[in-house]
Parts: C-alpha cells; structure tokens; sequence
C-alpha cells in the first residue's frame, strides 16, 4: 500500500503535466489569432467580409471556408432555423420572422423563434465572443451553440446557499452582445432570433478570440470540482433532511493541498448544466491540472429529449454530450475529467427481502458512461453497482430509512410542494433523494474507488486519492471506517434499530448524544430527561436556567412537550421562518430553486399540525401542571402524534399519549427536528 501511496503523493504535484499530456493538441499549441467576421458592404482591416449573394442569397456554412449561416443549429435536439429569408441592406445580414412556435403548456421550455445561425469552425477551447446585431438587444436574442440565453445573466448562484455566483455572465447593452464561452465541439453556432414576430433581427460582427488555458497562480491550491444533480448537491437546511454526497466529500480531503468545491443542483442533467452555462463557468473559474469529477444520469432519464431546454436525453444524445460538448471542452482548459455512474435509485415500496438491482433499465447510462470512459482514456468511478451492493448488505429496512421516507414530525425543512412537517407532500417514498447517512456512504465508496483505481495504475486516481486526509486512507485500507465516522454507532446499521440512523448519527456528530463504551446507542431503551436537556442546550445553544426546573427520570411524551416549550421560548423572539415563508408555500416552474425531479403535482404543503389540539382524543389525560405548555409545544408543531403516523404519508395521528416514555430514537427524532429549526434556513448544511 505504501508504494502507491507515495507515487500518488508523487502525482499529486504533477497535475499541470498530467492535464497537458491528456489535453488535445489545440491546448497545447500556441493560442490562435482572433476569427472576425464583417457582415457589412464596407470592408474591415483583419475581418472575413461575409458576402451576400443577390441570387443564392446569404451563404451557407461550408466546412472548406469554415463559415456559414445553417438551416439547423448544433443544439440537442437540433433546431430548425431559417436561411432563406435572411437579406442584406449592406449595413448587415437580418431576418424577420412572421410568427413563432411554442409548445402550449411548456413553453420555456420548448419554444421556437426561428431567426439565423451563423456556424464558425472553431477548434475545442475558450473564446471571448462579441457580436455587434443590427438589432437593439431589446428585440433580439443571441446565444451560443443551444444554449438557453434567459440563464447566462448576472444574478445567477450555482449552489443552493449563493456561495458560487455565476462569474462568465453577459453583457449586453445597445447591440453589443459579448460572452466568454468554453467549446468543445468543432464549431460554434451564433444564434440570433427575434423576441416579437414582425420585428427585423440581424448580425452586423462577430469576433471570437480564443483565450489561453488558465495556468494556477502560485499559492492557490489546486481544486476538485463536482458537477451533478440533486444526488449530488449540497443542501441549504431548509431542506433538510436531503443531502447530496458532494456536500460531505470536501471533508474527506485535507484541505492544506486541496480545494473541493461543489457546482451541482438538483433537476440537472448533461443538457441542461451545460445550457444553463454552469459547465461554462466551472470552466472558466478552473485552472490547468484541477480535476472536474462528473455525474448525470437521473435527470437525464426524462423523457423529454425533444424539447429545447429539455433535461432529458436518449443514450445517443447522452453519448453526443460526453464526447463532444463535456470531454473536449475540459481537456482544452487543461483541466482532467472523470467520469461517475449515476447511484440506483432506491425502490421506496420495496418489501422487507427484496433483492435490489440497476434501475437504469431503460437508459442503461452508466454502463454507457463505462464504454465512453474507456474508450476516451478518462477515470470511471462505478458508484451506480456499488450502490446496488452497498443496498443489499446493508437491507431493506436501513436502506429506506436512509433515503427521503418522511414521517410527520422529522423536520421542519420543506420540498417544492411545501413543508415537509407533516410528512412527505408526494405521498411516497422518495428512493432518488437520500438523507446525510447516505451521503456519508456514497462518498465513502467514490473514494474508496479512486484508491482502488489508484492501485491498479490508474494516475489520475492516484492523484486524487493521494490528497485524502491521512485517516481517511487509512480507513480505506483497513476497510474500518469508525475513525472517520465517529458518529455512526454500531447498533443502529440494520433493521428496527436503523429507522433513525441519521438524526441519531447528526446529534452524535454534534456532541449532544454520546454512545456507550461499547459504541451502542441503545436506540430503544427509554431517554432519561436530563440527558435529553443536555441534548437540547447544545443543539439550540441554551444556558442550563431556562430548563433547570426539570428533574431526572423517565423521560415521557408531556414532559418532552414541556421542555421544548421552555426552551422555544428561551430560543426564539418570533416565530422562525419555517413556519412562516415555508408554510403552505409551494414553488412552481420557473421559481428560482425549482427541482423538477421532487415536484410531485402536490401544492402547499402546511407546516402546522394537520389536527388542532382539540381534534386529539386524549388531551385530558396530559397532567395539569404541564397541560399549557404541552399545548403549546404541540400547537408550535414541536411534536406530534407518534400513533398514525407513516413514512412517506402526509398524515397525523389523533392520539398524544401523554404518559409514554420516549425512547432515545424518538428523543432523537425530536432534537433533530428542533436543531434544524434553530438554523437559518438558507445557510448551508455543512455541519
């Protein structure tokens, strides 16, 4: 093990050259002279004069020249644009259009303004384009090879917290249009359309002038980036409980070499992270030698791939973005690519011996993915099989209860459909999205992949793996991860005891809960009330007065009621804001954090309680000297029934059971949902 880890470590310093010789010889060459085009009569110094033809009219691309206008655009799925009746009044080339297609009910989405296409041969590699329209850019569209115009504005953040602004942006102002764009194909399409129908729109220049790869400065480190789809994302809390596993693997790396940042979101695919600019970007914010570590495939099983800014792509489509748009586009930044399987999805009915296998089998992606890496020399980490091995160890009660199966009371955070408060809005369970104990996990197999890769020769890999933190590579040889994950106690991995793995593992992490001497949490023996006080200090920040009144014992469901009632009141001035901008709120198409792969039709969600305090059949039973603070705890929605509650069901229960003891699992449950109310809701969940 010693000798790959110290040619890894070896490696580690040889990033620039590793990049260089993977990249194409374009990269390598001396930074090529701008390409400008002239639409007008009057001749320009240093310009190609585009001229028109009074018979043919405006000329079409012809690979020999490398220019011309197109009938089709180089988009996925291609789109039709016009030729014909563009014209030239000498001033520049323009088109009027006399109406416009758009699909009814999708239409920004799938939408048709026609206009013209001029196609550049352009190697793979970063230009600074300009064009100058003979249009205002107030009636005029201009975009770039299919990509979606309405994003590529200022304004923009990558990331669910805004930490990652949108940097490579468009200025546009009068009719000078310019963007910095990375290609990969072996042309650029300009493409320029009218916003009105009847309104003339037209080219007068176009300058593309390449731009060199971006050497890294002395004293930055160098970087991995991750770039994926909801599986992948880093979370805000008001979405607890969800995470992706490129939010827990920057803490797998030692950050004195290296910087991980995470470009991902959920609803992306290959289509749509590239139309959206986000692919551009990461591009341009990367240096030569840092690795660009890809997954896809979820959103990418949308059918669709018909539609202009469609998420959705058939396995053609799928391949076409790899290798033309992904692969060469990267490796002309100097940067290295590596490719990872999408994670099967998680089938939320499953029964208790269900056997889980690939769900991609209609869209068979990762096995695509596999013949595409190794045909173009790039790294392939196959988290899509071991997830499916990591399922059947580990079982199908732990395994659901890992993914978003929601029961009432787990969180306050929220979905597109509203609060998640009551249970899941959808009605299901959600086998896509995963909680952070299955984060952990999926993070844990890609780098134990990469060091495994590492042994078998692979240099990238081994470049990556040699910048983990020193346990983490000791617990990838030992197969023993408990250094690492110190939170994760033995008895709560399998079966009944898992059903609150992961409040159980975070209020672990935190400190409040501790395991035994024998790394048990006892997740069914009942919860004594000082241990639980201690608990809630730490997860709301509290001094010990407010809850000082309380003795030791038994914890019981009135007495856990009571004290999150007094410790609401020592924690909070005013309501927090999940139970005011999230309540009954839903966030439809076309909203800024839109996911479309968790819209589920269901519309505002509440966070309250579903049943008012006087719809319970058993308020009386609850001791005098706690009644008012119980009902207030109940009415905050700080707990709810436990009797008639499902996962996967927006339902409560009309029992309180005021007089039942509490395990240390629904202890758990209920400083999870209370350390998650106390946090802002658009900080990062990066505890």
């Amino acid at each position: 093990m010693t000798g790959w880890r110290n040619a890894a470590a070896t490696l580690l310093f040889c990033l620039p050259a590793l990049a260089a010789a993977q990249a194409p010889a374009q990269m390598r060459a001396q930074v090529r002279p701008a390409l400008h085009f002239n639409f007008t009569q009057q001749p320009q110094a240093g310009a190609v004069q585009v001229k028109w033809n009074e018979r043919s009219g405006a000329p079409l691309y012809d690979a020999a020249t490398g220019f011309g206008f197109v009938d089709r655009t180089g988009a996925l799925p291609a789109r039709p644009v016009h030729t014909a009746s563009i014209r030239s009044d000498g001033k520049g080339f323009t088109i009027s259009e006399p109406a416009f297609e758009a699909e009814k009910g999708f239409e920004k989405d799938h939408y048709n303004n026609y206009g013209m296409a001029f196609r550049i041969k352009a190697a793979p590699g970063a230009y600074a384009i300009r064009v100058r329209t003979t249009s205002s850019l107030d009636d005029t569209i201009v975009s770039i090879t299919g990509m979606q115009a309405s994003r590529l504005a200022p304004g923009v953040f990558w990331d669910a917290a805004s930490l990652l602004p949108n940097r490579t942006t468009v200025s546009a102002q009068g009719r000078e249009w310019a963007y910095r764009y990375v290609n990969g194909r072996d042309f650029i399409d300009i493409e320029i359309e009218p916003k009105q129908p009847g309104v003339p729109v037209g080219v007068e220049e176009i300058v593309l002038t390449p731009i060199a790869p971006q050497p890294r400065p002395a004293g930055v480190l160098p970087a991995i980036y991750t770039l994926g789809d909801s599986t992948v994302k880093s979370y805000t809390f008001d979405e607890a409980p969800m995470s992706g596993w490129g939010q827990v693997f920057d803490k797998l790396f030692d950050p004195k070499k290296v910087r991980v940042l995470n470009y991902s979101m959920g609803g992306r695919s290959f289509r749509n992270a590239y139309a959206e600019g986000r692919l551009n970007d990461l591009l341009f914010a990367g240096h030569v030698g840092d690795i660009v570590m890809i997954q896809f495939g979820h959103n990418d099983e949308s059918e669709d791939e018909t539609r202009r800014f469609g998420r959705g792509s058939t396995e053609a489509m799928y391949e076409t973005f790899i290798t033309q748009f992904y692969l060469p586009a990267i490796r002309a930044r100097g940067m290295v690519p590596v490719l990872v399987t999408p994670m099967s999805r998680v089938k939320g009915n499953a029964g208790r011996d269900e056997v889980y296998v690939n769900s991609f089998s209609k869209r068979r992606f990762p096995d695509l993915i596999k013949k595409l890496g190794a045909a173009n020399g790039v790294t392939v980490v196959d988290l899509n099989a071991r997830s499916v091995d990591f399922y059947n160890r580990n079982g199908v009660a732990a395994t659901t209860a890992m993914v978003m199966a929601i029961e009432a009371g787990e969180t306050p955070g929220k979905t597109n459909d509203g609060s998640y408060a009551n249970g899941h809005p959808a009605n299901k369970i959600d086998g896509t999205h995963f909680r952070e104990s299955l984060s952990k996990q999926y993070a844990r197999i890609v780098a134990t992949e990469l060091a495994q890769l590492a042994k078998q020769g692979d240099k990238v890999a081994a470049a990556i793996a040699a910048q983990l933190k020193g346990d983490v590579r000791a617990a990838i040889a030992a197969d023993d991860w408990a250094a690492v994950h110190p939170e994760i106690a033995r008895d709560i991995l399998k079966g009944d005891n898992a059903y609150y793995r992961d409040q159980i593992e975070k209020l672990l992490q935190l400190g409040a809960l501790r395991k035994d001497a024998r790394g048990n949490f006892r997740p069914q023996e009942t919860m004594e009330a000082r241990e639980f006080i201690g608990a809630l200090r730490v997860v709301m920040n509290l001094p010990a007065a407010p809850l000082a009144a309380y003795a030791d014992g038994p914890l019981s469901r009135e007495v856990m009621g009571a004290i999150l009632a007094d410790a609401y009141g020592a924690k909070f001035t005013a309501p927090p804001r999940y139970m005011t901008d999230y309540n009954g709120k839903t966030v439809v198409p076309g909203t800024p954090g839109y996911d479309p792969n968790l819209d589920s039709g269901a519309r505002g969600a509440m966070y309250f309680p579903l049943l008012g305090w006087q719809q319970l059949v058993d308020t009386g039973e609850v001791s005098a000297r706690y009644a008012a603070k119980v009902k207030t705890a109940y009415e905050l929605g700080l707990l709810r029934s436990e009797a008639g509650i499902a996962r996967g069901r927006m339902v409560n229960g009309d029992l309180f059971q005021p007089r039942v003891l509490v395990t240390r699992a629904k202890a758990a449950k209920a400083l999870y949902f209370i350390w998650v109310l106390a946090q802002a809701p658009k900080a990062e969940n990066d505890n």
